[in-house]
């Protein structure tokens, strides 16, 4: 580690001033911040803290995904495993460990609290309560990850209680995911010492939670989109609001970060101080993360902007090395290599036809939502065709299916959904949250069968069929979820997929991150499991065609 000193105009978010000063730095430690006459016209701040993110969901591993981040101001990330976890267990929570630590970059992984997140799908592995305490254990995990068994909390369900008791045993906080909560069950649910919850999808919901002391997470990422309705808790509740972006896909985290919400907030008006203490401070102070936040003894762990009208970062600093500078990382990448757990076999277009009981049958369809993870159900005419339940793509009523990964052969389950807009062909995904089995949508069988397998050939990715002959995919070895490119590359390589999915029809902004919650059997109300067409609001499977 070597020493130096920079200048610049300092926002200090705890005297809640801005000054001219000289920030020395030696071995990775701020040594002194001296008030000086007069400084450059760039400033100073503390560095950028995505409270919740799930790391795979870039399709990126850790290292390639802090190569990319940096550029953005961002310095550290609460991530929670989830993903990785309900592929391969332990095992795959430890490979997200030990490639973080090839980075100087501030990655705090939690222990995965629902792993698989129901009952109601197959997973590639358990985390029992055991499982958890071990992981809590361990000084590389900083908190119990989202606990999405809200049902169960509220049930006090054994198994729930004891992994929560074990994270407070060992005094770390414990990561809320309850969307819809209001009044007395949000109370309930916070009761049971759950601290935060990222889910919020109007404000009224978020200052119920607030009212009974937990954190709101405002989540602006790839699919999910909560700012506009919960921005106003910036002035409302400055010390309770954090930034986060939950999932986020390679082509956007090549455009921005956590610094989009900095930059989005200072425009609509809040306070530069709530606004740079939502980004950069309480996220630190809540997770209790050795995160510098530009102080005397602090980790020198800061950005350096060029104003604070375009907020453009100039350098980041993560314990007292350059890591970034100019919109370039510094940063080496560094691949691992591959853990997955694929046992599917290739499907035929037989196994994605589903028989219809009446000659004009009424079906169950999925409303997908644009910027939401919950969706609605209709209830709609189906298309029928020699006996079977077709797409109907006049009316966007398109086939989803769902296929168990881990089995060799497990049958196909097949349900409808709306708003993808296919016109022609299937796109399929490897990325379906929870349990990531593979999850296709098209307007015809051949289509969705060619997509699919391609993936199954691959063992993990993103594909899209232009039609049954022509297949694009993208791989994705490290459990089917993540890339060994770095990460621009892997951005560039979506945004080809992307495009590809969009010239088949679909005006999703971002069609694969849609149609892997399509798959979260924990967010209400209609979703598909590769067991089956699944009520969220009821908590019970329920049948496609009426």
């Amino acid at each position: 580690m070597h020493s130096f000193t920079i200048t610049g105009q300092l926002i200090d978010l705890f005297q809640r001033r801005i000054y001219p000063a000289q920030v020395s730095v030696e071995n990775g430690i701020i040594q002194s911040i001296t008030e000086i006459e007069s400084a450059d016209s760039q400033y100073l701040l503390p560095g950028f803290v995505d409270a919740h993110i799930h790391i795979e969901s870039s399709m990126l591993v850790p290292t390639a995904f802090a190569n990319m981040a940096v550029v953005h101001g961002t310095v550290a990330t609460v991530s929670d495993p989830h993903e990785i976890a309900n592929v391969c267990g332990k095992e795959g929570v430890q490979y997200m460990i030990d490639n973080s630590k090839k980075t100087p970059f501030k990655f705090f992984f939690g222990a995965p609290s629902c792993v698989p997140a129901t009952s109601f799908e197959t997973a590639g592995a358990t985390l029992d309560a055991k499982d958890v305490a071990e992981l809590l254990e361990s000084g590389d995990i900083w908190y119990l990850s989202e606990m999405m068994n809200y049902p169960g909390v509220l049930n006090k369900d054994p198994e729930v209680m004891a992994k929560i008791a074990a994270a407070h045993k060992v005094g770390k906080p414990v990561d809320g995911h309850a969307p819809g909560l209001r009044g007395e069950t949000a109370a309930a649910y916070a009761s049971s010492g759950i601290t935060t919850d990222h889910e919020c999808f109007t404000l009224d919901e978020a200052l119920d939670k607030v009212k009974v002391g937990m954190h709101i997470l405002i989540r602006e990422g790839s699919a999910a989109k909560n700012y506009e309705a919960l921005c106003d808790l910036l002035k409302l509740h400055p010390e309770k609001v954090m930034f986060c972006s939950d999932d986020k896909h390679p082509d956007e985290l090549v455009l921005n970060h956590i610094n989009a919400l900095v930059q989005r907030s200072l425009k609509k008006g809040y306070g530069l101080y709530d606004v740079l203490r939502a980004a950069c401070v309480n996220p630190v102070l809540h997770y209790k993360l050795p995160v510098g936040m530009l102080r005397v003894n602090d980790p020198a762990d800061f950005i350096v902007v060029n104003n604070l009208d375009e907020l453009a970062v100039l350098q980041t600093y993560i314990a007292g090395e350059l890591v970034s500078e100019n919109g370039h990382t510094l940063l080496p990448y560094v691949a691992e290599s591959p853990i997955n757990n694929f046992k599917a076999n290739p499907k035929t277009e037989q196994d994605f036809a589903l028989k219809a009981r009446g000659r004009s049958p009424m079906i169950k369809v999925i409303k997908a939502v644009e910027g939401q993870l919950v969706t609605s159900q209709l209830i709609l005419k189906a298309k029928v065709e020699n006996g079977f339940l077709v797409s109907d793509t006049a009316n966007d009523i398109l086939k989803l299916a769902v296929i168990n990964r881990y089995e060799p052969d497990a049958p196909v389950a097949v349900a409808f959904i709306k708003s993808f807009g296919l016109k022609s062909g299937a796109i399929a995904s490897t990325v379906g949250h929870d349990c990531h089995n593979i999850i296709a949508v098209g307007v015809d069988d051949e289509s969705m069968c060619a997509a699919v397998n391609a993936l199954i050939d691959n063992e993990g990715g993103i594909s899209v069929a232009e039609n049954k002959d022509n297949v694009s995919a993208m791989p994705l070895p490290v459990a089917g979820l993540m890339s060994l490119a770095d990460g621009y590359s892997v951005a560039e390589d979506y945004k080809e997929i992307d495009r590809l999915a969009k010239k088949i029809g679909t005006q999703l902004h971002a069609p694969f991150m849609t149609l892997s919650f399509m798959a979260l059997l924990v967010i209400p109300s209609l979703k598909l499991s590769d067991k089956g067409l699944f009520d969220g609001s009821k908590f019970e499977f329920t049948k496609v065609e009426l």
